[in-house]
């Protein structure tokens, strides 16, 4: 799916913390210098030298990972969401309205709407300070994907979203469940997610499902909403971070581990 050059879907190591960590890197680097060549302190020159070293190695591997994730370098932003979006089960142009639970920049909301003509989206997401995400930004990514009348974006929280029950007839999500803080339980949010689908709606939600700390055992939570009656039909895909799209660079603990797609027919 070709995305817009040039709408702005930023990244999921933010350009701030790059910034932050170049600047720190560099102040170790130039303390350390200072220590043993200027000022003769040799042990504790060589220790915040192992220091700084060990600060550059961290900052090159994030900007490596940042430049692998940008929509426009090396895609696997990108690609993640198409894996998503391959797997709703949707017909081309059947018409109905998606949640977009999460939308961060509006980037998968956007793919959704140009993959099925005939959707409306609703964007909800918390925001806020700490991501470099905004509504204005959603809104301006829209216009540049020529989908804006099909969409609306408005602020929500995952863990209580303000619509009835079986608002919509699909629901997908990325990566959002288990940053939601205000709910102790994840396997809570998935719920919350599925409560809102109709009956016989799809969804698609793809997040850290293999941390047993976050989600237990998935195969059995799996079941148990099938055997519940929460859902009709679901799939597991584990460890997609494993998948040919995604480099095995980038799957460091702190990065992409233990992700997971779940979809199917509520």
């Amino acid at each position: 799916m070709e995305m817009n050059k040039n709408a702005d879907y930023g990244n999921w190591v933010p350009a701030a913390m790059m910034r932050m960590m170049w600047t720190v890197t560099s102040i170790l680097i130039v303390a350390a210098v200072l220590l043993l060549i200027f000022l003769r302190t040799k042990i504790p020159g060589i220790i915040l030298l192992v220091i700084a070293l060990a600060a550059l190695s961290m900052t090159i591997y994030m900007q490596r990972c940042r430049n692998l994730f940008d929509f426009n370098g090396g895609g696997v932003m990108g690609a993640i969401h198409q894996f998503l979006v391959d797997h709703f089960q949707w017909e081309k142009d059947k018409k109905g309205r998606i949640i977009d639970i999460g939308c961060g920049a509006g980037a998968l909301t956007n793919r959704m709407l140009k993959t099925f003509p005939g959707i409306h989206v609703t964007g909800i997401d918390f925001w806020g300070a700490e991501w470099s995400y905004a509504k204005e930004q959603c809104e301006k990514n829209a216009l540049a994907e020529g989908v804006a009348d099909r969409v609306i974006f408005q602020k929500g929280d995952a863990a209580k979203l303000d619509f009835e029950d079986e608002t919509f007839d699909g629901a997908v999500s990325n990566f959002v469940f288990h940053e939601v803080r205000s709910a102790q339980d994840k396997r809570d949010v998935v719920r919350e997610a599925l409560r809102v689908v109709k009956k016989g709606g799809s969804f698609a939600f793809q997040d850290m499902f293999g941390q047993r700390a976050l989600y237990g055992d998935m195969n059995e939570f799996c079941e148990e909403l099938q055997t519940s009656g929460a859902v009709s039909e679901i799939h597991y895909i584990p460890d997609i971070e494993k998948m040919d799209f995604v480099p095995d660079f980038v799957t460091a603990p702190w990065m992409i581990k233990e992700a997971g797609l779940i979809y199917g027919i509520k």
